[in-house]
């Protein structure tokens, strides 16, 4: 260890400090107005628990004084594991080797740096929180008497309270930020709270963390640079039709209808890792819907008109773009449960042989155990949402964005507070988050119909539960061949709820799963892989079952699907097809000016 006194030449002039600290405090005033201004403007008080959450702590406070004993055993039991924990941190300090009273779960990164462990201090702040932790989350979890609702809620927001209790998230008990500290003489710090008066004026008053630098990428230049046009537009969407990359092509086209919470190029992030090019390059002749960013003028649209003007629309365009009567289709994510609803659609309508093959990533139908977003969709969420939605027209991009966000918040909100504010970084370039934080809004009339038939009431998988352009849905009815691909660590789409439609569908089904969650799980890229997938050609009743007698696989899954989706589609091939060749003209190049617009325009 260094014992020279440490040079002050490191130390930020005291000039730059007093610059610094008076731009700080202007602009913080400027947003403390700005946010009263507002408040005055709008005459009204915003909801103190618009998430409803109050309600159900309350509901199980009065459950645990039912069970004082329960309560009494819980708190004996942290009362010993801090005992232990003193006495064991005691030895550590008088050299004994000891053994950790307990240990962070595998893949917690927010110990990661060898402070934690090798400094008996921080060992202590993280085993004493760990501890903490694992009791409240026990303790709220034993709770009886709470129906499963309330319960799922009082667990999650439990989850939330221990996320952001984390020694980590705080600059005095994290090792790193104290050390960045010493090091730049607080200029860590001050970084760190002009970024964050950064995100908080992007975000008019309300904290937006950055994720990724909005500067790094641009459409159309380093992302979504798959070479195509756009052939077809209407209010909803463009279709876009990708330029062939082989001589011969497989005879029936492929449309991709991705979810219209987000822009499309998720699937064309970047050469290495896009499926569309991927697709390409076996020989798919591949189009995508890229979905509008709505406005307050398309607040009416409904769910009807997103299945009418989405997969319905794009589908007789892909046929008169290629002369083709048949064609394959993925659906992706919410764009999956549009699709299913589409298939019924035409199914009863008589117009389903049209679509040769059905695909579904992360694809939800039956909404019984939706997993954690379930949390924020009940009668009161739902009401205090629709009045918000109502007034705009729209649901704003971010605020759905920060749902998801809260799913992983160790991940997606505590690592950033972390990088950005404490350390005083700028966040990383990466393709993902961009993507992420390229938001889109939600129309009020679709979203709110969206919530309330799938996830609150569930009829989507009700034989004729949702009548949509005068035909009752039955997914039962649907004979289309389909390829399910779920993944194992989805919090968005849990696959144990995926599996569901297996049993639904009357067509040949083949179901995999594949490692990681809902967005690294599918952009799993046979060139340089990073999860491996199960498969199984039996469909039993449970989920469970169908993963005790599956067979693991290395790589990624997309050359399965290939072979599956090739081997349905036929041998026969037809000469490389351009956009513009059929009966859709050119309407600009890919990748289209829907995908350019932006939440804050």
């Amino acid at each position: 260890m260094n014992d020279q006194p440490r040079s002050t030449s490191s130390f930020p002039d005291a000039a730059e400090i007093s610059q610094s600290m008076t731009g700080i405090a202007e602009r913080s005033q400027r947003l403390v107005n700005d946010f009263v201004q507002r408040q005055m403007a709008n005459g009204t008080v915003p909801d103190a628990d618009p998430l409803n959450v109050g309600e159900a702590f309350a509901a199980m406070t009065q459950q645990m004084m039912a069970n004082p004993a329960q309560v009494m055993q819980s708190s004996i039991g942290l009362w010993q594991d801090y005992l232990n924990l003193w006495q064991t941190t005691a030895q550590r300090m008088m050299g004994q080797d000891t053994d950790p009273v307990i240990e962070p779960e595998a893949g917690d990164r927010r110990f990661k740096d060898d402070a934690w462990e090798d400094n008996q201090v921080f060992d202590f702040f993280k085993q004493s929180y760990l501890l903490t932790s694992r009791w409240m989350q026990t303790s709220v979890n034993d709770v009886e008497g709470l129906d499963n609702k309330t319960a799922d809620k009082v667990d999650f927001y439990t989850r939330q309270l221990v996320d952001a209790m984390s020694p980590s998230n705080f600059a005095m008990t994290n090792p790193e930020v104290l050390r960045a500290t010493m090091e730049s003489g607080g200029e860590n710090l001050l970084k760190g709270l002009e970024n964050m008066l950064e995100d908080m004026e992007d975000g008019d008053g309300k904290l937006k963390i950055k994720m990724s630098d909005p500067d790094a990428f641009a459409v159309g230049e380093d992302i979504a640079t798959s070479p195509g046009k756009v052939v077809f537009r209407n209010d909803l969407m463009e279709l876009l039709q990708f330029d062939p990359a082989t001589d011969e092509v497989v005879k029936k086209p492929l449309l991709i209808v991705p979810p219209w919470i987000n822009k499309y190029y998720i699937l064309d992030l970047r050469e290495k890792n896009s499926f569309i090019r991927w697709a390409v390059g076996q020989g798919h002749t591949v189009f995508v819907v890229s979905w509008v960013n709505p406005n307050a003028g398309l607040a009416a649209k409904s769910f009807e008109d997103y299945m009418l003007e989405g997969p319905v629309e794009a589908i007789d365009a892909v046929s008169k773009a290629t002369g083709e009567k048949s064609i394959n289709v993925i659906g992706y994510c919410i764009g999956g449960t549009l699709l299913a609803a589409s298939l019924a659609y035409l199914t009863a309508k008589g117009k389903d042989k049209i679509i040769n093959s059905a695909t579904f990533f992360t694809t939800m139908v039956d909404f019984e155990e939706s997993g954690e977003l379930g949390v924020f969709i009940d009668e009161e969420q739902l009401a205090s949402l629709e009045e918000k939605m109502n007034e705009r027209g729209f649901l704003e991009g971010g605020e759905m964005a920060s749902t998801f966000n809260m799913l992983r918040s160790n991940d997606l909100i505590w690592s950033f507070v972390i990088n950005n504010y404490l350390l005083g970084k700028d966040p990383f370039p990466f393709d993902l988050l961009y993507w992420n934080a390229d938001s889109t809004r939600m129309p009020a009339a679709m979203h709110s119909f969206y919530l309330r038939n799938m996830y609150l009431e569930n009829k989507l998988v009700e034989p004729g539960g949702i009548e949509l352009a005068g035909e009752k849905l039955d997914l039962r009815k649907i004979k289309v061949p389909s390829y399910i691909i779920s993944t194992r660590e989805d919090h968005i789409a849990p696959w144990k709820s995926t599996y569901r439609a297996t049993q639904l569908y009357k067509g040949d089904t083949r179901f995999v799963l594949a490692g990681s969650g809902h967005i690294a799980g599918i952009v799993n890229p046979p060139a340089k892989p990073k999860y491996g997938y199960w498969t199984n050609d039996k469909l039993p009743k449970t989920a469970d079952a169908w993963f005790k007698s599956a067979d693991e696989h290395e790589g990624s899954w997309w050359p399965d699907w290939d072979k599956w989706t090739k081997k349905l589609s036929g041998k026969e091939t037809v000469p490389a097809r351009k956009p513009g060749d059929g009966k859709l003209k050119v309407l600009c190049d890919a990748p289209g000016t829907y995908v350019m617009m932006k939440a804050e325009d």
